[in-house]
């Protein structure tokens, strides 16, 4: 652990283990516990619905005093939110609060006494919202009601009232958690602007960053056997339909203009669905380093139609040097011009931008000012140092 003896103790509570880091809140739980222990002592509480093994405990055991794994099991979890529906909380909180664990986070901050709590997402905040022995602060990171409402029209029929009523539970309970927590922070001021509480500009900006190793990492001309890639987490929705849209819509007009590129889609935990295009591009599961796959592309996509937040995977590309192209929902938090990143709204749009990319993907001040950009705005350090300062406050 890295903390001395003067550090103020803080409790960092989240829904996912944050390691191994294949999904955004483990990123970011990830990268806020290695910077804030260096002033905190943190001691980590992580409810989870999966196996975590002593290796991946290890990964994150240097950056806490402590570290707590409390399981959930994924069968009751469903039972529970069966139960709420007849509540009025999102479904969501009902599968990861148990009357066991709270009891067992009571014990817990009755033996710490932090000084601090840190919830990351609305879904934690169940175990520590009437804990008022210190300051609280929570991290949106999105906001999950505007994720959810635009997942309704691509649901099943079927599942379509339960998506409407968890994304109206979501609006109210976003907007009632507030007044029990002194500090909150949120990813981008996109989602900030469509939380629905008078005081949401109180609420800080504090944007996803990228790792030295990424900027660091040197990619080479003859290695790019790819000419597009599109990288994340493959069993997550807005990624499945981003691939989905790159096989059905994207490919069919880059074949129409004679053009025949080879697509590589990269991620972790690929759905049946989505190995299933594995006929018509090259689609990895999990990557040990995933800069490899970066770095065997000459331009890097991210067509996000529904989700919310800044997108890790589109500054990991500019990190480096790829020409990017996305979508305007991706594009606005990234809060730069389309000298940085191309915009695009449909197939034939991504299309243009793509072959325009292609011809000089090589340029190497072109590279330079990606890079730049990303490490000028999305430095880890100076993020976290500036929510340390928050919670400090």
């Amino acid at each position: 652990m890295n903390s001395t003896k003067t550090s103020k103790k803080l409790v960092f509570i989240t829904s996912r283990f944050p390691f191994p880091i294949e999904k955004g809140d483990k990123l970011r739980a990830y990268y806020q516990l290695r910077d804030l222990s260096s002033d905190w002592e943190i001691h980590l509480i992580s409810l989870s619905d999966v196996e975590v093994t002593e290796e991946h405990k290890m990964h994150v055991a240097s950056f806490c005093a402590s570290t707590h794994v409390l399981r959930i099991s994924k069968w009751l979890g469903f039972l529970r939110v069966f139960f709420g529906l007849f509540g009025q909380r999102p479904f969501q909180t009902y599968y990861f609060k148990t009357w066991r664990h709270k009891r067992t986070v009571n014990r817990l901050l009755k033996e710490i006494q932090p000084d601090h709590i840190f919830a990351q997402l609305i879904r934690t905040t169940e175990y520590v919202k009437n804990y008022h022995a210190c300051p609280k602060t929570l991290d949106y990171m999105d906001i999950l009601s505007l994720g959810v409402q635009r997942r309704i029209e691509l649901a099943p029929k079927l599942f379509r009232p339960i998506y409407e009523s968890e994304w109206r539970r979501l609006l109210k309970y976003e907007h009632i958690i507030f007044d029990y927590f002194e500090n909150h922070a949120i990813i981008s001021t996109q989602d900030r602007d469509h939380l629905m509480h008078p005081d949401k500009h109180k609420v800080h900006v504090v944007p996803n960053g990228v790792d030295e190793h990424f900027l660091s990492y040197e990619t080479k001309g003859s290695s790019k056997i790819y000419d597009v890639c599109f990288i994340g987490n493959l069993s997550y929705p807005p990624n499945i339909e981003a691939v989905k849209f790159i096989v059905n819509e994207l490919l069919p007009e880059l074949v129409r203009r004679d053009e025949h590129l080879k697509i590589l889609v990269s991620g972790a935990n690929p759905t049946s669905e989505v190995l299933s295009f594995s006929d018509k591009i090259t689609i990895t599961g999990w990557v040990d380093d995933i800069r490899e796959s970066y770095a065997k592309s000459k331009v890097f996509i991210a067509p996000m139609f529904i989700g919310t937040g800044l997108q890790n995977k589109l500054l990991e590309a500019l990190a480096l040097g790829l020409p990017c192209v996305t979508t305007p929902l991706a594009h606005k938090p990234l809060n730069c011009d389309e000298e940085i990143v191309s915009i695009a709204e449909n197939a034939e749009v991504f299309a243009d931008a793509i072959l325009k990319h292609l011809a000089d993907y090589d340029n190497p001040q072109k590279r330079e000012a990606r890079k730049s950009f990303v490490e000028r705005n999305f430095d880890w350090k100076q993020i976290n140092k500036e929510l340390g300062d928050l919670m400090r406050r």
